[in-house]
């Protein structure tokens, strides 16, 4: 797929993404229709190789379709990251013959994969029997598990190990609850999955190199960070894009102002010069983030612990601006449209939800621990599930 080809697709797919978010965001629930959007535009196969049907695209094209998404539809856009972020674990994690296997199939049936690894609910076991191997537990915040065709699934087996294992979302035993009803991102689907009995076969289990098995395979968390990154990045970008339009055509210029366009008042002009560098700022660091993870990418199973090392503080620090402009311009644009903006059917505030539901996912303040720790001792971020 060219670049100009995934333009016009993300392009149209925005459009009609763009039609429903207001009224989607109201009545939350699944995006059926929306999904099959997704699907429909090839978009889900940009990670995958070429000869299993893919587009083969720089982590870059991929990170920038994820915000171009996030500017209309946050709560899509995070279900479309995931499956991203689902293929890499599935390489990261895995042998080649099992890459080649789910790729293939994901290719071929043009899959949309949901998440149910959590590794910190930990209430999902794995035990064998009679030479079988059976899940039991529930897990949570299980993003875009419903209306998924597979699902990438964490467990605790007897040993205490976590084991990650990719399986059809509808295999008996599995019950995928309809319980997420938050403030924000009100359509990703993020509730329950119970798993009752579910057998699991030794060659569904990502158990080589494993889960952060390697350098390479501890790349995992940070291009998921860099995923939501892209999101909060986005929602900013869209925030604005409609704070502007408002404006222009509904805001009225302040009594004392002395000015008859409120595109002269001197104070909003600044109000929006500030939002705008706020946005400009978060966006040179976040794409200067993809352009080392890509580089990080190419290195394979050669990539170094330092390599790694200066990977996780670049995606750190573009989380942590995209966290507070997210925030911040998602709150200030309210200053520069005024009252009206406030009308509740306009929901206007989704983007502030949006974006302040999502970044409770982990604590921005650890990575500013990380960057100071950095700055003042010399210590990469430790490799975790979430840097």
């Amino acid at each position: 797929m060219s670049v100009s080809a995934l333009q016009n697709k993300l392009l149209h797919l925005k459009h009609e993404l763009k039609k429903t978010a207001v009224e989607r965001d109201r009545i939350g629930g699944t995006a059926f229709a929306e999904r099959q959007l997704i699907r429909d535009s090839g978009l889900l196969l940009l990670f995958l190789p070429k000869t299993v049907g893919g587009a083969e695209q720089s982590w870059l094209e991929i990170l920038l379709s994820v915000r171009e998404i996030a500017s209309v539809d946050s709560s899509l856009a995070h279900l479309y990251a995931f499956q991203h972020l689902i293929l890499a674990t599935i390489q990261l994690f895995g042998t080649p013959v099992q890459t080649e296997r789910f790729f293939l199939e994901t290719g071929q049936d043009n899959l949309f994969w949901g998440n149910a690894l959590n590794p910190l609910d930990t209430r999902t076991t794995v035990v064998q029997k009679s030479g079988r191997i059976f899940i039991n537990g529930h897990k949570s915040f299980c993003s875009g598990a419903r209306d998924s065709d597979r699902l990438l699934i964490s467990a605790v087996d007897e040993q205490g190990r976590l084991l990650v294992a990719g399986i059809p979302s509808h295999r008996q035993g599995i019950t995928i609850c309809d319980d997420w009803d938050n403030i924000g991102q009100r359509q990703t689907d993020s509730g329950s999955v119970q798993f009752q009995q579910v057998e699991l076969f030794a060659d569904e289990i990502l158990s080589t190199p494993g889960p952060l098995g390697s350098t390479f395979a501890s790349l995992r968390p940070l291009i998921a960070q860099l995923l939501f990154c892209n999101i909060y990045l986005g929602i900013a970008q869209g925030a604005l894009e409609e704070a502007a339009t408002f404006t222009k055509t509904q805001s009225r210029p302040w009594f004392a102002s002395g000015v008859q366009q409120v595109g002269d008042d001197n104070y909003i002009l600044r109000r929006y010069g500030e939002l705008s560098v706020e946005i400009r700022a978060a966006e040179a660091l976040t794409n200067y983030a993809a352009l080392k993870l890509q580089a990080a990418w190419e290195q394979g199973d050669n990539l170094t612990t330092d390599e790694r090392g200066q990977c996780a503080l670049d995606i750190a620090a573009a989380k942590v601006i995209t966290t507070q402009t997210g925030l911040q311009v998602s709150n200030k644009i309210f200053d520069v449209m005024g009252a009206r903006a406030t009308t509740a059917a306009l929901r206007l505030d989704r983007y502030w939800r949006n974006v302040r539901v999502h970044t409770l996912h982990d604590p921005v303040d650890y990575k500013l621990h990380d960057l100071g720790d950095w700055v003042l001792n010399q210590r990469f971020p430790t490799p975790s599930f979430y840097s």
